[in-house]
């Protein structure tokens, strides 16, 4: 275990011979702010005479090795915060705030204040008598907190287990990493809560928990504490646990127009995000405002009261306090509803009929789009009148809806670009109201060669694309690569890239059979189909190792390369575990079951043609164990534990804050860093010209263009840059990505003109639309940014009819 001496009771002649080994300096000086001798508090209650020595050689040993770091700075604010019987563990507390604050000064403080931290939970875990990683276990069964099947696991390989556990694998922790670990994920105690397992022994835990036997645990388990791959959330939070809910994303088909369903959903909905599950739901089915009801002959007010109670019930779902509940609602284009719909996010209005904690996204018809650009009229629909449209897609839907509109069932006509002005607006005001298509989901999805096998919607993320319905909810485990960890001394590793899928498939397809599922629903879908949703995250980080410009010839070519050998290895591990297995039961419904791959559906011909075609034979001839296999999720906070960038995107700011439980830190771009070293420009001054610049280096001139090139933020970087990018990968994604979209002040016509442009590039989905104010660095001398201007109905109109009479992607964002 880690240790520092501000706890130490060794012997004199101990502490004697460590001091002789340290270079730290002596102190012989009497503590500040006292008159005579001070003594602090123990972690035991014990007090001591105050030994300013033991302070300074704690941090200095934490700093070994890292160059860039003066341990007396931080080992000095601690000695200033000494006083008459302040604890050992304040003061340990005090020197990890310390370093942390220095981390935007110098990114290696980031690295002391973590190796800082992961002493202290040492101490925190080894004062519970909890010091080898089977005791740790053992407490957790005794307190009701893991599972008899973890336990016996455990017993049975103890000792190689115990012995296998890596404490130096801490020092691969970034401070707010670690912090993230330690005040979110780390087992405590029922009562004191103070946390009963070290990070190694965290992460030995899940691998043991996933695993069938030592030699699968430990491979798992030396993928985690390098960093190489982590599991999602839901999996880090309840492998092993007594309630083994390890699915990140539930897709519930549309409760059918009855009350009895419509409250039946309601449960559902809370059963799931009990567990850490992020929902997705579509309300498409349910009839909309006016629509008789004949069993009282009244008329019905529509989804959006269901969708405020909804609300309500989301909000009290708290997920055991870890995180917030958290769904999003989807409703097809049509819905007569839709107008009242895209008004439930927005601040002002009757909050009767506003939704503040439900995220909203539109599944969009390709028809709707093709009327918009013809600058057509479009038609809404009472689903009870027309229940035909939910469950077709493509031709057969286009067919159904002209059929519908020439027998005059809509219940009102909107021109198409008016409506997609509202669409755009509730985009700009909001950043919700999230663009999905409902055509190429389901195209391109594995799941729906069968008819009757319809996509009705994605998940709370957009990544999902599976389908539903009234006895299949659909479930996805998520785990994602870290791409930052696969770069060598000669470029990118794909040998190591392999590797690594294989191990994450086999960790993914084993959740399947662990999990507990909240509804038998979902254990029906996830057993038939067995999807899983392999992603990435520091891809970014992949960019900057290698001096690559985000959206550069060779970093596209890069991310599409690195997304094929994904899908390649993925469809391979896959292959091989139906052999090993067996297949999954609904492998004879599935697009692959005749050979067709995603990258078929994308009209993409990928490399190596001959490779691919011997895989797809192999398919055909012994199936897969997994219907879907790539799904790119946001990964906000594996990616915190990490230490890298999220997912696919391009950074936010080269300066920016991190919002912990011990404060707000103000955190740099390392990489950054490190080039403007070696150019002598890593000073205090070009510290706060990058601060004023909300952490953009674009107006320093002294900084070569190259670099400024590379270090470009995502308000910098073209949106067709990312869209494209996006397609490109695409073609090898067999569910879908996350795909967030930047644009500093929102523009309706640039608004319009982007999502046309994603919907023509065949994106199935898109994500947030991040504004710039709600980042903006805080800086005492400059003045509070002005909030961003949202257009008005007529003058979002106008921009979307003048964006689109040139549907070419707008100047503004080239």
């Amino acid at each position: 275990m880690h240790t520092t001496e501000l706890d130490n009771t060794t012997s004199t002649a101990a502490r004697s011979a460590r001091d002789n080994e340290t270079r730290a300096p002596q102190f012989a000086l009497t503590p500040p702010h006292s008159s005579g001798a001070m003594a602090v508090t123990k972690r035991n209650g014990k007090r001591e005479p105050v030994d300013l020595n033991k302070i300074v050689r704690a941090v200095t040993r934490a700093a070994d090795g890292l160059f860039s770091v003066d341990p007396m700075r931080v080992a000095t604010r601690t000695i200033s915060g000494l006083y008459d019987g302040a604890t050992t563990r304040e003061l340990d507390e005090l020197s990890i705030r310390t370093a942390a604050m220095l981390t935007a000064e110098e990114p290696e403080y980031g690295r002391l204040a973590a190796r800082l931290l992961a002493a202290y939970i040492d101490k925190e875990v080894g004062g519970q008598e909890i010091h080898a990683f089977s005791q740790s276990v053992a407490r957790g069964h005794e307190l009701g907190l893991i599972n008899a099947r973890l336990l016996e696991f455990v017993q049975a390989n103890a000792r190689k287990l115990n012995n296998a556990l890596d404490p130096e694998m801490d020092k691969r922790f970034d401070y707010f990493g670690l912090r993230t670990l330690y005040d979110r994920y780390l087992l405590r105690h029922p009562q004191s809560r103070k946390v009963i397992e070290t990070p190694q022994q965290f992460f030995l835990r899940i691998a043991c928990a996933l695993s069938e036997d030592v030699g699968e645990a430990l491979e798992l388990y030396r993928l985690m504490a390098n960093l190489d791959y982590l599991p999602s959330s839901p999996t880090l939070f309840n492998s092993g646990t007594t309630h083994e809910q390890l699915s990140s994303c539930f897709l519930l088909d549309s409760p059918d127009d009855s009350l009895e369903a419509i409250y039946k959903r309601y449960a559902d909905v809370a059963m799931l995000s009990k567990f850490s599950g992020g929902i997705g739901l579509s309300y498409t089915r349910v009839r909309s405002r006016g629509s008789l009801i004949r069993s009282t002959n009244g008329l019905s007010n529509g989804i959006v009261p269901w969708l405020k109670t909804l609300d309500a019930s989301v909000n009290a779902v708290n997920q055991g306090g870890k995180r917030k509940g958290a769904a999003c609602v989807y409703l097809e284009t049509w819905h007569a509803d839709i107008e009242e719909f895209l008004e439930l996010r927005e601040n002002t209005g009757d909050e009767a009929r506003r939704t503040h904690n439900l995220n909203l996204a539109n599944w969009i018809p390709d028809l709707f789009m093709r009327r918009v650009e013809t600058d057509g009229m479009w038609s809404l629909f009472d689903p009870k009148i027309v229940p035909q449209l939910v469950d077709r897609f493509g031709p057969a839907f286009d067919h159904a809806y002209e059929q519908a509109e020439a027998a005059g069932l809509a219940m009102k006509q909107i021109r198409a670009r008016d409506l997609y002005a509202r669409m755009m607006r509730s985009l700009a005001q909001t950043g919700n109201g999230w663009m999905t298509f409902k055509d190429k989901s389901n195209r391109a999805c594995n799941q729906t060669a069968k008819e009757g096998n319809v996509v009705h919607l994605s998940n709370l993320c957009t990544e999902i694309i599976e389908v539903t319905s009234q006895s299949e909810t659909a479930v996805c485990n998520l785990g994602s690569v870290n791409l930052g960890q696969h770069v060598g001394d000669d470029g990118f590793d794909f040998v190591k890239l392999a590797e690594t899928v294989r191990v994450a498939v086999r960790q993914l397809d084993r959740v399947i059979d662990l999990n507990f599922y909240p509804i038998e629903t979902a254990r029906t879908a996830n057993l038939k189909w067995r999807p899983v949703g392999l992603g990435v995250m520091g891809l970014q980080d992949v960019f900057f190792k290698l001096r690559l410009p985000f959206d550069s010839a060779e970093a596209r070519s890069l991310s599409a390369k690195i997304a094929e050998e994904i899908y390649y290895h993925a469809l391979v591990t896959s292959n091989e575990l139906a052999v090993e297995q067996g297949m999954h039961p609904a492998f004879a419904d599935t697009r692959t079951a005749s050979g067709e791959l995603q990258f078929d559906a994308w009209g993409v011909t990928p490399s190596d043609a001959a490779r691919w075609d011997a895989l797809r034979e192999r398919i055909k001839q012994s199936g897969l164990r997994n219907s879907l296999l790539i799904a790119i999720a946001p990964t906000a906070t594996i990616a915190s534990i990490a230490g890298c960038y999220e997912c696919i995107e391009p950074q936010v700011s080269n300066l920016f804050k991190r919002e912990t439980l011990s404060g707000d830190f103000l955190q740099v771009n390392r990489y950054l860093v490190e080039e403007l070293k070696q150019l002598g420009y890593w000073t205090a001054e070009m510290r706060d010209r990058i601060k004023l610049s909300e952490g953009s280096v674009q107006s320093i001139a002294e900084i070569p263009d190259r670099l400024r090139q590379i270090y470009r933020t995502a308000w910098e970087i073209p949106m067709r840059s990312l869209i494209d990018m996006m397609a490109e990968r695409g073609a090898y994604i067999d569910q879908s990505a996350s795909l967030n979209l930047f644009m500093e002040n929102p523009n309706i016509g640039q608004l319009s003109s982007m999502y046309m442009y994603a919907w023509k590039a065949g994106l199935k989905t898109t994500y947030y639309l991040r504004s710039r104010p709600a980042t903006k660095i805080a800086k005492t001398t400059v003045s509070a940014p002005a909030a961003a201007v949202v257009p008005t109905q007529e003058q979002a109109e106008k921009a979307v009819f003048c964006s689109l009479e040139n549907p070419e992607y707008c100047e503004a964002c080239q």
